[in-house]
């Protein structure tokens, strides 16, 4: 399928304003750039956005916790923001999480996981678990219902919660009702056709996850334990029911979609689908992009579902 006609204009406008690509930079630029990128925003109002600190397994763990309208006790989403492991931030991702609280109706925790190169894999995860465990523990506190806990992120974010997800199932918890993996990381093969048909010219390239690759796990042994590459794990059995999504023109799309039939195969409920004429990082693009915000409708949709919301 062509690729859409907003998003053609989004990246010819990418283009035309010149700049270095996606891991040409250094990483505090790279991360200066990815937190300025001028997307437009949705002006969403909620009920409290607080930002705190939880513990952690190597200090404290910035969260920022989003309480939408109503008085009922909610659902809660753990959310973990993409960037690669390396750039990314609660501030970019506000309005992706403002939106998720307020249109699927639950309490959202964003993390500010360590990031790469400072603290390499296996920092990232530890991170992400302590703070699910943190969330099932304390979810009175934030009006939320510990039976009703989801984790969900995008790009290494859906990593984080396809890991997350399998470490909560290997050691003992907390329970996860469902995972939502937006455009996932799942494997560090970048043989895949996907990295070869979408190599240059989206947004992503397969020279950009070489460079986060690269910060986040030098040791290409180590990419291959399942709590950094999750479709290598021996057994995905036991695992909570998830919703899946590739985009047409992403690098990604094979691994993302290797991983749902994994997980079918598994015996694992889980629905992937495929947005064709769309590329990596559509979920920010919602304003921008009318074929973008269909997509995160139905994600959202699929949160709802997946939390009995």
């Amino acid at each position: 399928m062509a690729l859409d006609p907003t998003i053609k204009l989004l990246l010819d406008a990418m283009a035309a304003a010149g700049g270095p690509a996606l891991g040409a930079m250094s990483v505090a630029e790279t991360r200066t750039m990815f937190d300025n990128m001028p997307l437009p925003r949705k002006q969403i109002e909620l009920a409290r956005i607080e930002n705190r600190t939880i513990p952690g397994p190597a200090g404290e763990i910035p969260v920022r916790i989003y309480q939408p309208n109503g008085a009922a006790v909610k659902p809660v989403l753990v959310y973990f923001h993409g960037g690669g492991w390396v750039i990314g931030s609660l501030d970019a991702y506000d309005a992706t999480c403002r939106e998720l609280a307020q249109e699927a109706g639950c309490v959202v925790v964003s993390v500010d996981y360590r990031l790469a190169p400072e603290h390499r894999y296996p920092a990232a995860p530890e991170d992400c678990h302590a703070a699910v465990k943190w969330v099932a523990a304390n979810a009175a506190s934030l009006g939320a219902d510990p039976k009703r806990l989801a984790v969900g992120g995008d790009s290494a974010g859906g990593n984080l919660s396809a890991v997350v997800s399998q470490m909560a199932r290997d050691k003992g918890g907390p329970a996860i009702r469902f995972q939502l993996l937006v455009y996932p990381v799942t494997d560090a093969d970048f043989t895949r056709r996907s990295y070869i048909d979408n190599a240059e010219g989206y947004l992503l390239t397969t020279a950009a996850m070489h460079w986060f690759w690269d910060h986040y796990i030098p040791s290409k042994p180590q990419r291959a334990e399942p709590y950094a590459s999750p479709l290598r794990a021996a057994d995905l059995s036991g695992l909570p029911p998830a919703w899946v999504c590739t985009a047409e023109f992403d690098p990604l799309r094979d691994e993302g979609e290797a991983y749902a039939q994994r997980l079918q195969q598994a015996g694992v409920s889980t629905t992937l689908t495929r947005f064709d004429g769309l590329i990596h990082g559509f979920i920010s693009m919602g304003v921008a992009a009318p074929k973008a915000q269909a997509a995160v409708d139905e994600a959202v949709a699929a949160l709802k579902k997946g939390l009995g919301a």
